[in-house]
């Protein structure tokens, strides 16, 4: 039987996945038919070729439970992505960028905000300059 799940890879006590297609009897990282992506549960960061996984579940592979949860929850691009209904702890790691891309983001709106009232300033300065 043809199963597609984890291949574990990465060192001690932080683990990345590779989601293989592999026969049923093989060791977990024996040699896969195919590799459909990785998943880091660590980073939450996740891609996965969604359209192969799919041909091969309607040839007759079985995922494993963890692969169906990371199939159902992928967009088209292969991100994971998450219900709004479900709370998800993020590692420190991957919160500390998560809000260091907060804090950029809000430097660069309010940099462009005060860019626009620097410009407006100069206009109306310049229209009460030519009356």
């Amino acid at each position: 039987m043809v199963k597609i799940r984890l291949k574990r890879l990465g060192y001690k006590k932080n683990p990345t996945y590779r989601i293989v297609v592999i026969d049923g009897r093989c060791k977990r990282e024996g040699a896969p038919i195919e590799e459909l992506g990785h998943y880091n549960p660590k980073t939450k960061e996740m891609k996965l070729n969604l359209a192969s996984a799919q041909e091969w579940v309607k040839k007759g592979a079985q995922p494993t439970a963890t692969v169906v949860y990371l199939m159902k929850n992928c967009d088209e691009e292969g991100k994971l992505v998450y219900n709004k209904k479900e709370t998800v702890k993020l590692s420190k790691k991957a919160q500390a960028k998560l809000q260091a891309e907060k804090e950029a983001q809000a430097a660069a709106a309010q940099a462009a905000a005060n860019e626009a009232a620097a410009a407006e300033e100069n206009q109306s300065e310049a229209s009460e300059a030519n009356e």
